[in-house]
């Protein structure tokens, strides 16, 4: 039996590839869709583990920070001219800030990227995005996994000489940190059900 349903009208991409500037002018595109090596790249369902990871770092970081720095969960910056991220949650100069109603900022004011994974984002988050992220200057970038319902956070601090990150730490239970800022976290509050003391 053929099904009478019309294929999705899918946006074809220019010669070249989509760029940063396309996402603003798209018509129908689906909230936190990115743009990676000019191909967008769509949202797909997220895990109550990852929204309560988000929620958790988005407000701890926006308690810790220190003046002269802001935080927003799920804002979009531009890398480059093909590669506009979406990470779960920044930490960035507040000067970027410029009106209510801008929808990215450039990945040089941005100082930490934060990943929360998911099964579709693995490889991106643990390969192709802290490369990006590297290359874009943002001092430190955190990845939190879940490891049998506990966040577990991998820290990382860009080497200046190199360019490249390296490792500050792999977390569980507990992270201490004190770049970007001081900060002491209580990684069991990060908790994918409910009601748990």
């Amino acid at each position: 039996m053929a099904l009478d349903a019309s294929p999705p009208g899918w946006p074809v991409p220019p010669d070249g590839g989509w760029t940063a500037d396309d996402l603003d002018r798209l018509p129908g595109l689906p909230e936190h869709t990115q743009l990676l090596d000019a191909a967008l790249v769509f949202p797909c369902p997220q895990s109550v583990f990852h929204e309560r990871a988000t929620g958790f770092f988005g407000r701890q970081l926006s308690t810790a920070a220190v003046q002269g720095l802001d935080v927003l969960c799920r804002f979009s910056i531009d890398v480059d001219r093909q590669n506009r991220l979406e990470p779960d949650v920044i930490v960035l100069r507040e000067r970027a800030l410029t009106t209510l109603e801008q929808t990215r900022v450039p990945a040089t004011e941005v100082v930490l990227a934060v990943e929360v994974t998911a099964p579709d984002s693995i490889s991106r988050d643990r390969e192709t995005k802290p490369l990006k992220y590297a290359r874009a200057g943002i001092a430190h970038y955190w990845r939190v996994e879940n490891e049998k319902g506990l966040a577990v956070v991998h820290a990382f601090e860009l080497e200046p000489t190199t360019g490249a990150y390296t490792s500050v730490g792999i977390f569980r239970e507990r992270m201490s940190v004190s770049a970007p800022f001081s900060m002491d976290l209580d990684l069991t509050a990060v908790d994918a059900r409910r009601g748990r003391e």
